[in-house]
C-alpha cells in the first residue's frame, strides 16, 4: 500500500503529476480572478422534491453519497427518499419512498409497504428502462429494538411506469453473511451492457459484493477486505466508506474514505475531552482498488491517493468517471487540519480547503492537481461531482461556502471543465435561486447516460428537511 500524493517524486514521470498540480493551481486561480463567463449554463427547472424528519439514526437521506439517489432513462427522471416513521424508533425508523417526473413535476410512485430500514436506498438504472432500488429492510419485527440483522433486497421497477408493482430480487453472496441495518452498501451499474454490483460492508474487516449479469444471473460473488494498517498505533484493518464505485464491461473501480475510531490514542484522549464521547472516527486517507474482470480477477492491492493523517485533516470522496479510453478519473475535497488540535499537536501548520483531482489508468497514477484552494476566510468547497456529456466533456460542480477575499458572504455551486487532465478554461457559477450545499446527480455510475444537462438531487442551502430537484443545460 503506496500513498500517491504523498511520497516524493523520483524520475521525470514521477515528477509529471507535480508538474501538473502545480499548473492547474494557478490556471484556476486565474480564472477565477477574472471571472470570465466562458461557461454559460441555464438552469430550466428547480423545484421541491419531498420533506422529511430527520430520524436521528446516523444516517439520512443524503447518507449513501457515494450512490446514487437520482437516475434518468429517456424521459423519465427517478429519484429515492426516506419517510421517518414515527411509531418506530430509532435505528430501523425509516422506509423508502420513490418518486418519478416524466414532463413536468415530481409524484410520489410507490413506499414501501411494511418494511423498515435505517439507511437510504440508492438506485441504479438500465438503458432498457429497468430501474433497481436497493433496500435493506430489518429482519426485526419489533419497533422498539434497536438493532439486529437485515436481508438486502434489489426491488426491480418499470422506469416508465414506477407505480407498477414491483419484482423482489434477493442476491445470492458468498457464504452467509451476518447483514444488519449498518450496511454502508454501494451500488453501481453498467446501464448499457445492462449490469450491476452490490457492495454491502461486515463490520470493520471487508465488504461482501455480489454482481449480476446481462441475463439476471448473480454470476459472481466474492469480498473486498480492508487495507491493512499496519502504520497505527493498533495495527487494523482500516475500513473504507463512501465509496464511489464505478462498473464498465465488467471493470469495477473502488475509492473511498477511511472511517475507524481514530487510530492516535492522544487525539483521541484530547477528543474525548472535548467532546465527551467515547468515540470518534478519522475520515482523512483515500484508498483506490480495481478490477479489469470482477468475474475472473481479483481486486488489486490498495492504493492510497491522498492523505491528512499528519494533521487530523478531513477527506470527503467526491465522484469517479471512468472515461471512454479507460482513464479513471477521481475528485474529492479536503480540509487541511483539525483546528480544535492545532494549538496542541501542530501549532505551525496552516489551515486550507481544496477540490483535488487524480487520473488513474491501469491503477498508475498519471496526473494530480488541485482545482480550487482556499485559506481562512476564503469559501471551502462541498462534495463534488463529475458531469460528463455525449461528446466527451468533463465538468466538475461543487458548492463553496464562506467568504471571498473581500469579506462578500459566498454561497454558490461552481462549475469547471476538464479537458485532457488540465482546466479547460475559467469556471462559472451555477444560476441557482437557491444553491445546493450538497446533492447527487444522474451519473453514470448508476447507468444514467452521459448528458449535456446537469441533473442534481440535494438540500438547498439554509433549507433543512427539504430535498429538491435542480436541471441545468451546460451551454
Amino acid at each position: 500500500m503506496q500513498c500517491l500524493l504523498s511520497r516524493k517524486p523520483r524520475g521525470r514521470a514521477a515528477r509529471s503529476p507535480w508538474r501538473t498540480w502545480v499548473h492547474l493551481a494557478l490556471c484556476v486561480g486565474f480564472a477565477l480572478r477574472v471571472g470570465a463567463a466562458a461557461l454559460r449554463p441555464v438552469v430550466e427547472v428547480e423545484e421541491d422534491v419531498y420533506r422529511y424528519q430527520p430520524a436521528n439514526n446516523g444516517a439520512g437521506p443524503l447518507w449513501c453519497s457515494g450512490s446514487a439517489c437520482l437516475v434518468r432513462v429517456g424521459a423519465n427522471a427517478l429519484a429515492s427518499g426516506l419517510e421517518t416513521l414515527p411509531a418506530a424508533k430509532p435505528l430501523n425508523n425509516c422506509r423508502w419512498l420513490l418518486f418519478h417526473r416524466a414532463t413536468e413535476g415530481w409524484r410520489l410512485a410507490q413506499a414501501d409497504p411494511k418494511g423498515r430500514t435505517r439507511e437510504p436506498c440508492p438506485l441504479a438504472v438500465f438503458s432498457d428502462g429497468r430501474l433497481f432500488l436497493s433496500a435493506n429492510p430489518t429482519l426485526v419485527a419489533d419497533p422498539e429494538a434497536y438493532s439486529g440483522p437485515a436481508r438486502p433486497e434489489l426491488l426491480q421497477f418499470d422506469a416508465a411506469h414506477p407505480a407498477r408493482p414491483f419484482r423482489r430480487l434477493i442476491p445470492k453472496w458468498q457464504g452467509n453473511p451476518r447483514f444488519t441495518e449498518r450496511s454502508c452498501r454501494s451500488l453501481a451499474a453498467d446501464g448499457a451492457d445492462r449490469e450491476l454490483i452490490l457492495f454491502q460492508n461486515i463490520g470493520y474487516t471487508h465488504a461482501e459484493w455480489t454482481f449480476m449479469d446481462r441475463a439476471g444471473r448473480w454470476a459472481a460473488q466474492g469480498r473486498l477486505k480492508w487495507p491493512w494498517g499496519a502504520e497505527c498505533a493498533k495495527p487494523q484493518p482500516v475500513r473504507v466508506c463512501y465509496p464511489d464505485v464505478a462498473l464498465r464491461r465488467r471493470a469495477v473501480y473502488f475509492c473511498g474514505v477511511s472511517d475507524i475510531v481514530e487510530p492516535n490514542p492522544q487525539w483521541r484522549a484530547y477528543k474525548r475531552k472535548l467532546t465527551g464521547r467515547e468515540w470518534d472516527y478519522d475520515f482523512r486517507r483515500l484508498f483506490y482498488t480495481w478490477t479489469p474482470d470482477i468475474t475472473k480477477e481479483p481486486f488489486r492491492p490498495w492504493l492510497e491517493l491522498d492523505s491528512r493523517e499528519a494533521t487530523c485533516g478531513w477527506i470527503t470522496p467526491g465522484d469517479l468517471w471512468v472515461g471512454p479510453d479507460g482513464t479513471v478519473h477521481v475528485v474529492w475535497t479536503v480540509r487541511a487540519l483539525d483546528e480544535r488540535l492545532r494549538p496542541v499537536f501542530f501549532p505551525d501548520a496552516e489551515q486550507f480547503y481544496a477540490v483535488k483531482y487524480a487520473r488513474i489508468r491501469n491503477g498508475r497514477l498519471l496526473g494530480a492537481a488541485r482545482l480550487f484552494y482556499a485559506r481562512p476566510p476564503g469559501p471551502a468547497p462541498g462534495r463534488a461531482r463529475f458531469q460528463p456529456t455525449p461528446e466527451g466533456r468533463l465538468f466538475v460542480v461543487f458548492y463553496l461556502s464562506g467568504r471571498d477575499a473581500g469579506g462578500r458572504r459566498v454561497s454558490e455551486d461552481r462549475l469547471l471543465e476538464l479537458k485532457d487532465g488540465r482546466l479547460a478554461g475559467p469556471g462559472a457559477a451555477l444560476p441557482l435561486r437557491r444553491p445546493m450545499r450538497d446533492f447527487f446527480t444522474a451519473t453514470p455510475r448508476a447507468g444514467s447516460p452521459p448528458s449535456r444537462c446537469l441533473e442534481m438531487l440535494g438540500e438547498c442551502a439554509g433549507a433543512g428537511g427539504v430535498i429538491s430537484y435542480a436541471r441545468i443545460r451546460l451551454e
